[in-house]
């Protein structure tokens, strides 16, 4: 998605999902920080990812999430073209 990103992790139970999210979201920006926007260190008051995140848990369906999370995009532009005409 151009906007925001779906993702399917397992988190082992020994974890707290905010500090795995927190993590992921943390060296994911220093990284694009540094590689796209020709930094070489880091600067503190940017933001890159919003404050927030979702989650939940999947259970025994992984295949309906993961389709979901393939065709999110699809079923979005369907959604905006039916919000045309009303």
């Amino acid at each position: 998605m151009p906007d925001h990103v779906h993702m399917l992790i397992s988190i082992p139970p020994k974890y707290a999902v905010s500090q795995v999210i927190g993590f992921m979201k943390g060296k994911s920006a220093i990284h694009l920080a540094r590689v796209y926007g020709e930094r070489k260190q880091n600067y503190t008051g940017q933001h890159f990812w919003a404050r927030g995140y979702m989650v939940s848990t999947v259970g025994r369906d992984k295949k309906a999430i993961r389709d979901y999370i393939r065709n999110q995009e699809d079923e979005d532009k369907r959604i905006d073209q039916m919000q045309i005409w009303n």
